[in-house]
């Protein structure tokens, strides 16, 4: 590969669209009306945009990344009334652009009304990874009051199993101080999730204190809401076996030539566990008991 081929191809999409013999700025591709460059501060966000947090970081290794290589992905914008570039989807990379002093980035150019636009907007960031539980239940509750979407037909826009998106939505019920745990990534999903059991409030926040300040697990978390919600619920009663009873087990456990698991009752009644060890031990059982 030439020297000057290996330049173009560490300055990003822009340069790979330039012709590195004579200097020329665009390709032919670039005059379609899908694509074109445009100044990155030339660009209006998008009002619709559900996403409300940016790390200052990560934006800022980003801008350096963008800086050394150029843009990877182009942005998404729509011309709006006035002529001038709206948002569609991309923020991350045209603030990162902006950081970077880039003069000019590539974007690709589509028709989209208002709800068009905010309907690409959720699902594009639906599917991003970074986002906290809360975007991504807020991302759907407006597909679901701004775009009419149904729960099935989101399920099938987005690819995410309609229970999924059910889970999502149900953690806009609990209370603001647990959502914002969940924004802050001091609980997570499944804590979230175990949380939605509890009704009250005073008891959502009484568990949220204990999983931020013992460190709880998800299943100690679940473990903790089952107390909570059946306190005074008593312990089974067991019930000793009387002297025929044992005999009974003990003859049992001869015939069958293993050791028995018992459970009583108070009343008197129980249950009789037989254990296995393998499919082949659980045949030879079965014909012990059947008489084969």
């Amino acid at each position: 590969m030439s020297k000057s081929r290996k330049q173009v191809l560490g300055k990003g999409l822009s340069a790979l669209l330039q012709d590195p013999n004579n200097g020329e700025q665009r390709a032919h591709a670039v005059n379609s009306p899908m694509m074109a460059f445009i100044d990155p501060n030339d660009v209006a966000v998008n009002p619709f945009q559900p996403r409300t947090h940016f790390d200052e970081q990560a934006l800022s290794d980003l801008a350096q990344s963008i800086a050394e290589l150029g843009i990877i992905q182009p942005i998404t914008v729509r011309k709006i009334e006035d002529g001038s570039f709206q948002l569609v989807s991309g923020e991350r990379r045209l603030r990162a652009s902006r950081l970077a002093g880039l003069k000019e980035i590539p974007v690709f150019i589509r028709e989209a009304n208002d709800q068009e636009s905010l309907e690409m907007a959720l699902v594009e960031n639906i599917q991003r990874e970074d986002l906290d539980p809360i975007e991504i239940a807020l991302s759907y509750q407006r597909l679901i009051d701004d775009i009419a979407l149904t729960q099935e037909a989101m399920s099938q826009r987005v690819g995410k199993k309609r229970s999924t998106i059910t889970n999502y939505l149900r953690l806009l019920k609990l209370h603001p101080q647990v959502q914002g745990a969940l924004r802050l990534r001091e609980i997570s999903m499944g804590h979230g999730r175990a949380l939605m059991g509890l009704e009250s409030e005073e008891l959502q926040l009484k568990v949220l204190s204990e999983i931020i300040g013992k460190g709880l697990s998800v299943r100690a978390t679940e473990s903790q809401i089952r107390k909570l919600l059946a306190p005074n619920k008593p312990a089974p009663a067991s019930y000793t076996l009387g002297k025929k009873g044992i005999l009974a087990v003990e003859e049992l456990e001869a015939f069958l030539g293993r050791k028995l698991v018992i459970t009583s009752s108070e009343n008197g009644s129980g249950k009789l566990t037989i254990p296995f060890t393998s499919e082949k031990d659980l045949n030879r059982l079965k014909k012990q008991l059947l008489g084969e």
